[in-house]
């Protein structure tokens, strides 16, 4: 809204302009929603409903979190979108992806609010519907018309010189997988006070880094032979204003916590996370920016299909196998098996993130 407003706000005052700058809106959104939900959730919390704990093969532990107020992420991203709407200039189709995001993280709050836990058939559907909606929305706002033929996707990929042109039929499901998993795997990884939270804020700043100052800029974009997209830097803005509500909402979910993000927090931040990533054109982009959540959630969902295609092959992976002995998510690995507390599952975790991500994105940027 202020960046459209500028246009005529300067010409009465020409330090307005400043509000067609990409840099001043991606710090005040980030700011204003930082100090927004540090400010709204204290007053708030108690209207959500309350964690019921999860006793997860007799480690107690997981029953540390009943009776806190969980769902916060309905909360954040309320508070997150009015400044998404002020300080991001989006187009139509980016705007409605944006919006689908908040599909997801309803359906998150409601079955954390539901007496009987929605199945995962019900669950995994509706997170089909969402993902498959916010690719149709990436594809239509991003689309072009290489030589008059059929619009398609402009993509590059890892390890691969030049650009790859990708019709609707390939790029729509690729890329609604990509946002299926992400959003799964970022839930899976909401179990420690802080952790899914913290690892996703990392990403999503660097991911916002990536957006602004390498496919975004276009000397940078240029060394690096990749297109560039316009669009990249408002999205830039978009995930760092998000960045910064869940950062207010993290000071309250510092060990121990006093609320949880819960299914509605850990979907909005997994799904926005992999749009984001759609747009920097390169859709795996997501394995360099959230790896240590990608394995610590996403590791669960691929240790059940391989032993579901074992068992239908009629391979014998038995209890002494180590891939039945490695628990997921990751984390309860940690503290039931190598009897991490949840202090150093936090702190190792994320700096593994930080390890890994840099030198994962430089290859994947660098080695084409």
């Amino acid at each position: 809204m202020l960046y459209f407003l500028a246009e005529h706000l300067k010409e009465w005052w020409g330090p307005f302009r400043l509000l067609q700058s990409h840099v001043f809106l991606l710090a005040c959104g980030a700011f204003t929603s930082a100090l927004c939900a540090y400010i709204a959730l204290p007053r708030f919390w108690s209207r959500l409903p309350r964690d019921r704990g999860k006793a997860l093969c007799g480690d107690v532990g997981g029953m540390q979190s009943a009776g806190k107020p969980t769902g916060t992420g309905l909360i954040v991203s309320r508070v997150v979108l009015p400044a998404v709407i002020i300080f991001a200039p989006l187009k139509f189709f980016d705007a409605a992806a944006f919006f689908s995001l908040y599909l997801a993280m309803l359906f998150g709050y409601l079955d954390d609010k539901a007496e009987n836990p929605w199945g995962e058939l019900r669950k995994g559907l509706l997170d089909a519907v969402v993902s498959i909606a916010i690719a149709v929305f990436v594809f239509l706002g991003h689309a072009e018309s290489v030589a008059g033929s059929q619009p398609v996707m402009i993509t590059w990929l890892p390890f691969i010189k030049g650009v790859w042109y990708l019709p609707w039929y390939i790029y729509v499901p690729g890329a609604a997988f990509i946002l299926w998993f992400t959003m799964n795997a970022t839930n899976c990884s909401d179990g420690v006070d802080g952790l899914a939270g913290t690892l996703t804020v990392i990403a999503l700043v660097m991911l916002a880094f990536v957006l602004y100052v390498v496919v975004g800029y276009r000397p940078v974009a240029h060394y690096f032979l990749i297109p560039v997209y316009s669009e990249a830097a408002r999205w830039a803005i978009v995930v760092m204003t998000v960045a910064g509500g869940f950062a207010g909402y993290l000071w309250y979910n510092a060990e121990p916590s006093k609320i949880l993000m819960g299914d509605a927090g850990s979907r909005f931040l997994g799904i926005l996370t992999a749009t984001a990533s759609l747009m920097t054109g390169n859709p795996f982009i997501i394995l360099a920016l959230a790896p240590i959540v990608l394995v610590n959630g996403g590791g669960g969902l691929g240790k059940l299909v391989l032993l579901r295609l074992a068992k239908r092959v009629g391979l014998d992976i038995g209890e002494g196998n180590i891939i039945r002995k490695v628990r997921f998510p990751l984390h309860d690995h940690c503290k039931k098996n190598l009897k991490w507390s949840n202090a150093q599952v936090l702190m190792r975790f994320v700096l593994l993130q930080l390890l890994v991500m840099p030198i994962l994105l430089l290859v994947l940027l660098k080695v084409r």
